[in-house]
């Protein structure tokens, strides 16, 4: 194929996607980014480590976003959510799609011989072929699953719903209540519990005098 042809139209179809997820980002805001990472293998750090990422390079983050797995995915809706103009969008989403087609279509114009006979040696497996891409996909995910389940044993505490929470304010019961939302999410949702202190959850490592120690706390986040 033309590599021009090639590339003109893989960023055209990126664009075309990422620009759907943007306007749903800027529409539905951070409730499509909860559910794009209710769905991923890791949906517990998914939202803080891509606000986290969004946060620091801003719209830079789009440059580099397709070739980290997961966050090409994420990093759209997440430009809408946060109000980032559509032109520059655009801009740094076309040339972020033009460094990721443009690499990955020059690794196949320089391979282009050892691709064609690795395919030829994988397509002599036939059916085993298949087999072993299930196996390791499956492999993979039982991996994840299993340091999830490992993860959150550890972080195991108290937990409380929301209705208990409302009787214990209620009732006038002395409640610490941290609201450990991170900034973007607090900038694009302000609102929060009354009386709640707002903090970084890095905060809580090192010792804190603004949370009592005779009292009970009460945290919650995104």
């Amino acid at each position: 194929m033309n590599y021009f042809a090639a590339l003109f139209f893989a960023v055209l179809g990126a664009l075309a996607a990422d620009s759907i997820w943007f306007q749903l980002g800027r529409r539905k805001g951070i409730k499509v980014l909860q559910l794009l990472c209710r769905i991923s293998l890791e949906p517990d750090s998914c939202v803080r480590r891509t606000e986290g990422m969004f946060s620091k390079q801003g719209a830079r983050s789009l440059l580099v976003a397709k070739f980290l797995p997961g966050l090409g995915l994420v990093t759209p809706p997440l430009a809408g959510i946060f109000r980032m103009r559509y032109r520059r969008f655009l801009l740094f989403d076309a040339l972020g799609s033009s460094l990721w087609a443009g690499a990955f279509l020059g690794l196949g114009y320089l391979f282009s011989g050892q691709i064609e006979l690795v395919a030829a040696r994988l397509a002599s497996l036939g059916g085993w072929l298949l087999v072993l891409v299930i196996g390791a996909f499956g492999a993979y995910i039982a991996y994840k699953y299993v340091a999830r389940q490992r993860f959150l044993r550890e972080l195991r505490i108290a937990r409380i719903t929301v209705e208990e929470l409302k009787q214990k304010i209620d009732s006038g019961e002395p409640v610490t209540i941290v609201d450990l939302r991170h900034s973007l999410d607090f900038e694009a949702e302000p609102e929060t519990i009354p009386g709640a202190l707002h903090m970084e959850a890095k905060e809580l490592e090192g010792s804190n005098d603004r949370l009592p120690r005779d009292a009970e706390v009460v945290l919650y986040c995104t």
